[in-house]
């Protein structure tokens, strides 16, 4: 199979390729270089690429720091450094990587010679496609392109594989960004793998890309399939309350307003298995503004009544509250007028104060004749 990176790139990401590659032709001609992980995915999938990561093979690292230095670009990490070319593009050279230690810089790393041998590091097959860039052939050792088109996710090397528990997170986050499902056998892999040794930062990161993602059910099906839930949150969900979640999450983002997207799926979660917002919240490690928006949100009842959903308004406009999909919320709200503005009762603070309430009187009063606009205006239940 061969491809132009060129057809899939953004404008910037397209001139700095360009740049690289006219630097690499023209000084250190006999260097090879490939694009390298998901770019390559994504092109062979036909979906843009932003992040480029090129490997450079046929030149050792003393040279290949000297070359780096001519490009004028600086390297990060302590070992065999990374490049960081614009904003699009980081070069490397290929390596071994082999874990001496633990957490996930307890690598030792050496220099890879062929490019079987430096993809074997690779956590899934669809991400260890290399694409050479003088020939526009895709390099595929380990059936990545047929494991594309069958939406599979599988590991490429299940030794390399068990070195890095966060790889379990990241087949979770990749079902839900690619549709894909995940090789039974690298599922049971994964299944037998401790996740005890992340990082809360690296935990909420993979979250993250998940929370993110188009199809939030295939995510949640990777979840709980895979025993992260079980073992990061203390969760499980029985065959009907997947199903049911499900359902929630494919609705919510067909409705969801682009804002909240974040946070629908752990708010379906606490919603529909009755768990606390914030414990999720703190067992993932997301950021406050996480916390604050969800337990500040109100869980779908058993029912929804025009009376509820107005006393909702009364705070903020419902294309905000993240139960919009449950039934037939969003076209109520749209035809009650509280989708895209809150509910008006039409009391100020000045007309109580003028009638003598103040202090916590005068809140108590305001909110009872709030509510009473409320039940006049949604009677109908």
């Amino acid at each position: 199979m061969k491809l132009s990176p060129y057809e899939k790139l953004p404008s910037e990401a397209a001139r700095e390729l360009r740049v690289v590659e006219t630097f690499f032709r023209t000084r250190y001609p006999d260097v090879k270089l490939y694009l390298v992980g998901g770019a390559v995915r994504d092109m062979v999938m036909g979906r843009d690429a932003y992040d480029l990561d090129i490997e450079c093979f046929g030149i050792e690292p003393e040279p290949f720091d000297e070359a780096m230095r001519q490009l004028g670009v600086k390297g990060v990490g302590k070992s065999f450094f990374v490049y960081k070319y614009g904003s699009h593009i980081d070069i490397a050279l290929p390596r071994i990587e082999r874990k001496v230690g633990e957490g996930h810089r307890g690598f030792a790393v050496s220099l890879a010679r062929d490019t079987k041998e430096a993809s074997r590091r690779r956590d899934f097959t669809m991400n260890a496609l290399m694409l050479d860039l003088q020939t526009g052939e895709v390099v595929d050792h380990w059936g990545g392109l047929e494991d594309i088109r069958r939406r599979l996710i599988r590991v490429v090397d299940a030794g390399k594989f068990v070195e890095d528990s966060l790889r379990v997170l990241r087949a979770m986050q990749f079902s839900a960004r690619l549709k894909f499902r995940i090789e039974p056998k690298s599922r049971d892999l994964m299944r037998s793998m401790a996740l005890d040794d992340l990082t809360p930062e690296r935990v909420f990161w993979e979250f993250e890309k998940m929370f993110n993602a188009p199809w939030l059910h295939y995510g949640l099906f990777a979840m709980l399939d895979l025993r992260i839930g079980e073992k990061l949150m203390n969760l499980t969900a029985d065959r009907a309350q997947f199903i049911r979640m499900a359902r929630h999450m494919a609705k919510a983002r067909r409705l969801e307003e682009g804002a909240m997207r974040p946070y629908y799926f752990l708010f379906i979660l606490s919603s529909d298995l009755k768990r606390s917002a914030l414990r999720l919240c703190e067992a993932i490690h997301t950021p406050n503004i996480y916390k604050k928006i969800l337990v500040f949100q109100k869980r779908v009842p058993r029912r929804i009544t025009d009376r509820f959903l107005g006393g909702l308004a009364l705070r903020f406009a419902l294309r905000q509250w993240l139960g919009i999909y449950a039934d037939d919320v969003y076209a109520r709200c749209r035809r009650l007028g509280i989708y895209h503005h809150p509910f008006d009762p039409g009391i100020r603070p000045a007309q109580l104060l003028e009638e003598g309430y103040s202090g916590k009187a005068l809140g108590e009063e305001l909110r009872r004749r709030q509510l009473d606009a409320v039940r006049r205006q949604f009677a109908r239940d």
